[in-house]
């Protein structure tokens, strides 16, 4: 069998990431095989990896050309430039996808733009579709300056809804009023939300836990739902749980971008974020664009929070 390079966990390296040779993909037939040309990097993916086992493949988020279209005759034509998203192994020179996690490019976006979208894209599309009709509606976004922060606050606006955006270093809070954030609240605390209009919240979009998850839950307006994809601050959380009971219809929704795909395959978000994109309406949030070589470095950056927006990878040959 062929080979080509991908990045693997190896644990003697810093980082724990790095460039080997692995096993080039057989597709399904219901898979194309992608010609990779950038990647970006997720918290989650490098996270697992400090503790995966060496010889274990990370990556979600990629964009190339298809090398090989799906036999079954379903998904894009030979030649096309693709964004994709698969569970792990995205990360390598050649991937398999199943062609209902592929979306085709258009002409203007690029493929470092393209490569932000899968799970960071995704999953501020998935969280404000939990908030149905947000025209004229409030959304607190905590978080606000990570990726998933910054597609929300972007995706939030073009809605038509009034955006609070926290982040707790000071610094950051250009990057999220450029994105359309209203107000901004800058801090450990969470509190301080409750003295910017449109308090309370109709959605409430988090990713911190801890503290901050049990103030958002006061936070929220009859009816309102906070929506959870991620715990950074800690996942052990108190609240008062009569106080939460007291606000008619109030909810606390789970969100996994990888159940959510089962219910609307990533193809069909895919192509309207990048609709938006070709657009002008809505821009990633590139903080860093490198060599792939560079992997386990710039992994230990987004991990030690050294930029706020998305790393972008250029895979080369």
């Amino acid at each position: 069998m062929s080979k080509i390079r991908a990045v693997i966990v190896d644990p003697n390296v810093p980082g724990r990431l790095a460039l080997g040779e692995v096993d080039a993909p057989i597709a399904a037939p219901n898979e194309a095989l992608v010609r990779v040309a950038a990647v970006s990097l997720n918290r989650g993916e490098v996270r697992r990896s400090m503790n995966a086992d060496a010889g274990w493949r990370p990556g979600w988020d990629f964009a190339g050309t298809v090398e090989t279209p799906a036999t079954d005759g379903s998904g894009p034509a030979k030649g096309s430039c693709v964004v994709g998203l698969l569970r792990s192994g995205a990360w390598g020179e050649l991937v398999s996808v199943t062609t209902n996690a592929l979306a085709e490019l258009p002409e203007s976006v690029s493929f470092a733009q393209a490569a932000t979208l899968p799970v960071a894209g995704l999953t501020a599309y998935h969280a404000l579709l939990k908030g149905g009709s947000l025209l004229g509606r409030s959304i607190l976004i905590t978080g606000a300056s990570g990726g998933v922060g910054n597609f929300a606050i972007q995706l939030a606006r073009l809605s038509g809804a009034q955006v609070v955006a926290y982040i707790r270093q000071a610094g950051y809070e250009s990057i999220v009023k450029e994105a359309g954030a209203q107000s901004v609240v800058i801090g450990e605390d969470l509190l301080p939300a409750i003295e910017y209009e449109p308090y309370p919240y109709h959605l409430i979009v988090e990713s911190v836990g801890g503290n901050t998850l049990s103030t958002a839950l006061k936070l929220l307006a009859p009816d309102g739902v906070t929506v959870l994809f991620g715990t950074s601050g800690g996942s052990e959380v108190t609240f008062d749980a009569s106080q939460f009971y007291a606000t008619a219809g109030a909810s606390l929704y789970a969100l996994l971008l990888f159940h959510e795909l089962q219910r609307e395959s990533a193809a069909v978000g895919l192509k309207r974020l990048l609709q938006l994109i070709e657009a002008g309406q809505l821009r990633p949030h590139i903080d860093v664009e490198a060599s792939w070589t560079e992997i386990g470095d710039l992994a230990q950056q987004l991990l030690d929070r050294r930029f706020p927006g998305k790393a972008v990878l250029h895979v080369s040959t």
